[in-house]
């Protein structure tokens, strides 16, 4: 049975915070769709002391922001978007529009269809988090979506060179300097200068993966992405300075991220804690990550990896790194994962980065029914039929018999109209 040697904040005061967080986004959106610009502008000189005359960016705006990025970045950026767009579109090569007749004179098939528009945000308040814009941007319009936004919010001050220079090499269609709920709402309900969009996606903080949660049916979305997550999944193959390594590089994402430590090695869980205690002495980013493994760390103790398996599928986390002597038994087996980072030489920060997979991933155990960001998320499987008058007659005869079983007259109706046209009786009739 598993044994916790540490563990993180209650689930009842998580609870309380959701419900913090619940109420704070939902007045926030309905004052949006109240006021519209008014209300975004308001909350962005609130939150992000951001009020520019106009939030979307010029084509001179995008411009500056380019020419101040040194060449090497804009470089770095272009290779990283090259591996995000070759891997995007190798998964859309993989879904193609089907047609076949299942029965003699009875053709089906599905489409695969863009959506029409989509709003991405991009986080940028507390990191520049360039790598969003890839995720997002590229991998819609890799899968045919006409009309991209795109938000971030001001980082120190002004937009972001490297966010906004990534949004436009993505191929952003508009881009706003513009961050957290109100973006999120401004995006999804649309105001008196940002046309609504059709599906909403990207990842964020609390605020802004409850906005999303609470607007979820009246735009599309993408999936819950709210604070990272990360497990570790570990056996004494490793030692506790790569765990703990790999640990404190997502809890720096934000003070409520959790992170946790899956093992049947007590001595490594126990060098693991040491080693976290080490590295935050020197870590730029210790305020934030040390506040998260204090309040969201956890350490688990297992006796076998089966039982490491049933607890990973447990937790259903966000990134799940494998560091063990045979990491395709988990690969084979788990089940519940936003994406699975397979042996010491790989890592997350791969994965968030460059590497080609989409780290847009299922937070707060969304990851029991949903995977990552994609472009199939892009994309409407519609449906359609064709049928030759031979075949509407013979189906017709099964579709009314089945009406009648539920009682449905005017469905039955339906059936029999052209059973009764198209039948032999009536086809011969014009022979």
């Amino acid at each position: 049975m598993p044994r916790f040697l540490k563990t993180g904040i209650s689930a009842a005061d998580d609870a309380a915070e959701q419900s913090r967080v619940r109420a704070t986004v939902e007045g926030i959106i309905a004052d949006v769709e109240r006021r519209g610009d008014a209300a975004v502008r308001e909350y962005s000189e609130k939150f992000d002391q951001w009020s520019p005359a106009d939030f979307r960016l010029s084509p001179a705006d995008i411009a500056a922001c380019v020419a101040a990025m040194p060449p090497r970045d804009v470089e770095d950026i272009r290779f990283a978007q090259t591996q995000i767009r070759n891997f995007a579109q190798i998964q859309r090569e993989a879904l193609r529009d089907v047609e076949v007749e299942t029965l003699p004179g009875v053709i089906l098939g599905h489409r695969n269809i863009p959506v029409n528009s989509v709003g991405c945000y991009v986080p940028g308040g507390k990191y520049p988090l360039v790598a969003s814009a890839h995720m997002t941007i590229l991998t819609a319009k890799v899968a045919g979506v006409p009309r991209v936004i795109a938000c971030a919010p001001p980082f120190q001050g002004r937009p972001a060179p490297a966010i906004v220079t990534a949004m436009h090499l993505a191929g952003a269609d508009e881009i706003y300097c513009l961050g957290g709920v109100q973006a999120i709402a401004a995006m999804a309900v649309g105001t008196q200068t940002v046309a609504a969009t059709d599906m909403v996606a990207g990842p964020g903080n609390a605020y802004v993966a409850e906005a999303k949660r609470q607007l979820a049916g009246r735009v599309g979305i993408d999936l819950f992405a709210g604070p990272t997550e990360t497990l570790v999944i570990a056996d004494d193959s490793v030692d506790g300075e790569m765990c703990a390594t790999d640990l404190l590089g997502q809890a720096e994402h934000g003070p409520n991220s959790p992170a946790i430590l899956l093992t049947n090695s007590e001595k490594l869980a126990r060098d693991t804690v040491a080693q976290i205690e080490v590295q935050l002495r020197t870590l730029p980013t210790a305020a934030v990550a040390g506040q998260a493994w204090r309040d969201y760390g956890q350490v688990i103790l297992c006796d076998s990896y089966e039982e490491m398996v049933a607890e990973a599928d447990r937790i259903a986390s966000e990134h799940v790194q494998v560091m063990t002597r045979d990491p395709d038994f988990f690969l084979q087996r788990m089940t519940n994962y936003g994406a699975l980072f397979l042996g010491p030489e790989t890592n997350v920060s791969y994965g968030d980065k460059v590497i080609g997979t989409n780290h847009t991933l299922p937070t707060r155990k969304a990851a029991r029914y949903t995977g990552g960001l994609w472009v199939g998320k892009f994309l409407k499987t519609c449906t359609y039929q064709k049928v030759k008058p031979e075949a509407s007659a013979m189906v017709g005869e099964y579709c009314s018999r089945l009406c009648a079983i539920e009682g449905f007259a005017g469905h039955k109706a339906q059936a029999d109209i052209r059973v009764a046209r198209y039948g032999p009786v009536r086809a011969g009739a014009h022979r």
